[in-house]
């Protein structure tokens, strides 16, 4: 079998990253799309993008395609937004359904034809535990819920075809960003922590390896699912 062809959306950093990074060693061509180039330690083809523009998606990924034949797709790019639902401003939506929704159709959309003329493919979707309801994500949360829902609709779309939809579902990720908004010590990230039934916060690379699951050959039989990747953050707040 040829070498496997894997895009990361969001790859510079982050889960993306990790998720590069844990698919490379395991042999895999990664393709890379995100806003901003990935450091020296990126092995694989770079496109660059931002995904908030919907023509300049569609124009990369279909230089993308062209390129490379794509067998795996983790749509990992997206946006946060913390605000309550009275300070939400319509302009707020559009720009989050628009990175985290939209253009993760645009990338499905790009790959689904030469997976389905494969007959083979491996499309992982990263949602949120946010999806599940979380106070001041009214709109990421929403967008999240959506992934989560177009997964399930999409497996049973091309679940015939050879090709499984997954969706992988973190909880708190010491990512740069988070790291970077609650670091070490910070009353913040000790009640973010504690709500944890972990009692910690989860890493990029433990995500990455939920996502190698389902990209790899002993997921065939496991399409549709939702991973939630939380820290038992899903089942219930270790608050009482």
């Amino acid at each position: 079998m040829d070498k496997r062809v894997t895009l990361v959306t969001g790859v510079s950093k982050g889960i993306g990253k990790a998720v590069a990074e844990e698919m490379t060693a395991r042999g895999h061509h990664v393709v890379g799309m995100s806003r901003s180039r990935p450091g020296y330690w990126f092995k694989g083809a770079f496109a660059a993008v931002d995904f908030a523009d919907a023509a300049a998606t569609k124009d990369a990924l279909a230089r993308v395609v062209k390129e490379h034949r794509i067998s795996g797709l983790v749509n990992n790019a997206g946006v946060s937004n913390a605000k309550r639902a009275e300070d939400v401003a319509l302009e707020d939506i559009d720009k989050v359904m628009g990175v985290n929704f939209r253009a993760l159709v645009q990338c499905i959309q790009a790959v689904l034809p030469g997976m389905r003329q494969a007959k083979y493919g491996r499309v992982v979707n990263i949602g949120s535990r946010a999806a599940l309801g979380r106070q001041s994500r009214i709109v990421y949360g929403s967008s999240k819920a959506a992934v989560a829902s177009m997964t399930r609709s999409l497996a049973l779309e091309v679940a015939s075809e050879g090709i499984t939809v997954n969706c992988v579902a973190p909880g708190p990720v010491e990512t740069e960003l988070f790291l970077q908004n609650h670091p070490h010590g910070s009353p913040e990230r000790k009640k973010i922590a504690g709500a944890v039934p972990m009692d910690r916060i989860g890493t990029p690379k433990e995500v990455a390896a939920a996502c190698a699951y389902f990209l790899s050959e002993e997921a065939a039989y496991t399409t549709g699912q939702v991973l939630y990747v939380c820290g038992g953050l899903s089942v219930g707040s270790a608050l009482s």
